[in-house]
């Protein structure tokens, strides 16, 4: 499970070093692709074939056919280097806003990686105690 709040900066060739809380979970091998909301999601490889079994099992609607090629064109399989660094593809730098800080944020199976001006812009936690009284409907209790 990740959780979690870490700052990092993005070098000019596109690298970023990931928390070293994360790089064991996440394993040799992982998978960045677009997120929601302007970030992009880390699955460790197990959390991915996961993922990618339950975008196989959708209907086929024009909608869940979008949902897989969102996930899938944006998918790019990463290794952390020797100094803990991953690179990040161009298209999904620009994509998420990637330029030079960088938060990462461990969400239960996946990771997030955002720009810090996102995270802090769509980050608020102002409606908090709304977004709960709803995911009580759910069986959520706090």
């Amino acid at each position: 499970m990740f959780m979690g709040e870490y700052n990092h900066t993005i070098d000019t060739k596109g690298r970023i070093i990931v928390p070293a809380k994360f790089r064991e979970t996440l394993g040799e091998e992982f998978v960045v692709t677009l997120g929601l909301d302007g970030c992009l999601f880390v699955y460790p490889d197990e959390e991915w074939q996961n993922f990618v079994s339950e975008l196989k099992n959708l209907p086929g609607s024009k909608e869940a056919r979008q949902l897989q090629r969102y996930f899938m064109a944006g998918a790019a399989s990463c290794e952390v280097d020797k100094q803990g660094r991953i690179l990040i593809p161009s298209k999904l730098r620009q994509q998420a806003g990637l330029e030079k800080e960088v938060v990462f944020v461990g969400v239960l199976s996946k990771i997030e990686i955002w720009s810090k001006e996102r995270w802090e812009a769509n980050n608020t936690y102002d409606d908090m105690d709304e977004i709960a009284e709803h995911m009580s409907e759910f069986g959520l209790s706090f």
